[in-house]
């Protein structure tokens, strides 16, 4: 009697075996190789901050003299919120240490999570609701950034139509 369901095996050509190995190591290596380039980078600033690129920006990154709009979120280690802001301008000059040298590696449209030694942030004095010799966290939106030239020139216009329109204005004095 003869089986009508067998199917003849097939021998395994020479070699097709170590290909079909290969090809499996190297799809291992390419799906590592994405996974890889979509982890987010820390990346070790001066004075012991570190930067991790949660979503890269582009262009060129604001000096130290520059200023920068953020959208900021600090924390303390237990993870308390002490500061946040939507928008805010700020001197990349005129904030902790740790913070100005992170604010200048970033690139605007960028995304970043900041971890600030205490002695790069209010060190042992601490500051308002910021414990003595903490560190800091913080996650930074950097929006955009001008040079302090542009920022006095954006001054001096405004101050300008400030003047003409009250110039304009027709005097409203009462009793005329």
């Amino acid at each position: 009697m003869t089986e009508i369901t067998r199917v003849p095996l097939q021998p395994i050509a020479k070699g097709s075996l170590t290909r079909l190995w290969a090809g499996i190591a190297l799809a291992l290596l390419l799906a590592a190789g994405l996974a890889w380039a979509a982890a987010p980078r820390l990346e070790g600033l001066a004075g012991g901050v570190t930067m991790e690129t949660l979503e890269a920006g582009e262009g060129a990154s604001p000096g130290a003299t520059d200023f920068a709009l953020v959208n900021y979120r600090g924390t303390l280690p237990d993870g308390t919120v002490f500061d946040e802001g939507q928008g805010v301008p700020m001197a990349v000059d005129q904030v902790v240490p740790g913070f100005s040298t992170a604010l200048q590696a970033m690139q605007p449209g960028g995304r970043y999570r900041v971890h600030i030694p205490a002695e790069q942030a209010y060190g042992a004095q601490g500051g308002g609701p910021i414990p003595p010799d903490s560190d800091l966290t913080f996650d930074v939106d950097l929006i955009e950034f001008r040079t302090r030239e542009e920022v006095l020139q954006m001054q001096r216009q405004m101050m300008q139509q400030q003047m003409m329109q009250q110039m304009q204005a027709p005097d409203a004095a009462p009793g005329r």
